[in-house]
């Protein structure tokens, strides 16, 4: 309607088919929305794209605090640091190993919640309330928790563990460079499953009832209707709830910062505690931003593929 106003007043002013009328067109449909949304425009490059630039430049540049006599520009240099520096490699393969292991425990522990809150049962809304707990508890108080019940002395899990016969004996599992990794993914799976299994139990319930009761009648399996019903309705939300989480995870520091710290022998270092330490505890911010623009390339391609994949493998 308010596109038939604005030609329907364009048509009235100008002569029609006129190089006035299109003009005129042309002013209402290019222009007049970019002045309306300009304000925006400015306030989300502000916040947004200028510190990327800027983030961006500060990795073509030496700015370290502790020799501030010798800053500048100094091209490609940071990153062919970035291509020799060993530390860099076992942060990106422990990024990979963090990233990929957290997202698989919390992706299908989640979808198994969600299926179970889309039951009815006694005490649903108690249980879906303690489900629901971990998102509300503060990360940095979560990571204090997780590194307490590790602990060898006053932790239970050591001492589970080894009466479960998976360990010989008691000790410091977050000191082991072969385990620690091990401790934040376990925190960091009970932190995550709230919200895949929030936003699958909201997709779960917009799926017509009347699905399952025809497929009943046709007698399909609970497996079947599981794979022909389910899963092709959950598609499109699994494929942007995984890649939101993926990318939150692989930049999510907290937990590892709390409870490791990024040790036993950076066994437990991921690109962002890297980057939180070379930026903050080495004052080196031009290669800190090296490794950050590593990491959005990263996570851009990423993004990218896992988008195209939806698009080319998910039917809307």
């Amino acid at each position: 309607m308010a596109g038939k106003a604005v030609i329907a007043r364009a048509q009235k002013n100008v002569v029609p088919g006129g190089t006035g009328a299109r003009r005129s067109l042309y002013w209402h449909y290019m222009v007049e929305p970019f002045l309306y949304l300009s304000p925006m425009i400015l306030l989300i490059g502000s916040v947004m794209l200028m510190p990327l630039v800027i983030g961006v430049s500060y990795s073509f540049q030496a700015i370290e605090l502790l020799n501030p006599f010798d800053t500048g520009w100094v091209g490609f240099e940071n990153y062919q640091k970035l291509w020799t520096d060993r530390k860099f490699w076992i942060a990106l393969e422990n990024t990979f190993f963090w990233t990929f292991w957290s997202i698989f425990f919390q992706f299908f522990l989640g979808l198994g919640l969600a299926m179970l809150l889309n039951t009815q049962f006694f005490g649903k809304k108690l249980f879906q309330a303690l489900v629901f707990l971990p998102w509300a508890v503060p990360t940095f108080l979560s990571a204090l928790t997780w590194a307490w019940l590790f602990n060898p002395v006053i932790g239970p899990i050591p001492h589970w563990l080894a009466a479960l016969g998976v360990l010989s004996e008691p000790y410091n599992i977050l000191g082991d460079p072969d385990l620690a990794i091990w401790g934040p993914i376990t925190a960091n799976i009970w932190f995550g499953v709230p919200f895949f299994a929030i936003t699958l139990l909201a997709a779960l319930q917009s799926i017509p009832g009347e699905l399952y009761e025809a497929a009943e009648i046709d007698g399909a399996s609970a497996w079947q209707s599981f794979t022909k019903i389910t899963l092709p309705f959950l598609a499109p939300m699994i494929a942007i709830t995984v890649m939101l989480r993926t990318i939150w995870i692989a930049n999510f520091a907290d937990l590892i910062f709390v409870m490791t710290g990024g040790g036993p022998a950076n066994s437990t270092q991921i690109l962002s505690t890297y980057i939180f330490t070379t930026a903050f505890r080495k004052l080196d911010f031009g290669y800190a931003s090296t490794i950050a623009v590593a990491l959005l390339i990263i996570l851009l391609a990423y993004a990218v593929i896992l988008l195209w994949m939806r698009r080319r493998l998910v039917k809307i």
